[in-house]
């Protein structure tokens, strides 16, 4: 198991960030040789389901996630997002919350819980780091995004 956290201030206000890091497809702009899927209709919400794929050929793999929890910023108040990992390699949970910060922008805090079926626990501290990496770089590629593509 692989706990971790990641933190990131941004200009944006708190609803656009809200907005970027959960739409689900555009985390495949962001995230090497993934693909996402939204298997519900939208909007999303609480019971959205959603697919990343990742890797190439019979080294690909599917994560899929279930939204529990759903409740945007606004007025003020910080958003949050749950989401379980319910894939039969991937398992675990996501936590996203966007707060407003500072003269009109935000943060957002990244929680994770990260297991990989099958894979012994000596594993762990290499999986974190490279999850660090992998979610810090996907959070600061859909912030950064917005500067290059119209809301």
């Amino acid at each position: 198991m692989v706990l971790f956290l990641l933190e990131r201030l941004s200009r944006l206000p708190a609803d656009r960030a809200w907005q970027l890091l959960t739409d689900w497809p555009r985390h495949a702009d962001v995230v090497p040789l993934t693909r996402v899927t939204v298997r519900t209709p939208p909007p999303t919400g609480e019971g959205t389901v959603f697919v990343a794929r990742s890797g190439v050929g019979p080294l690909a793999f599917d994560d899929r996630m279930e939204v529990t929890v759903w409740k945007p910023p606004g007025a003020g108040a910080p958003g949050k997002c749950r989401l379980v990992k319910r894939g039969s390699f991937v398992t675990g949970w996501a936590e996203i919350e966007v707060h407003p910060y500072g003269d009109g922008g935000s943060r957002t805090v990244w929680r994770e819980d990260l297991r990989v079926r099958g894979l012994p626990g000596l594993f762990d501290r290499p999986l974190g780091g490279l999850a660090r990496v992998m979610f810090g770089r996907a959070m600061d590629g859909l912030l950064a995004t917005d500067a290059r593509r119209p809301g």
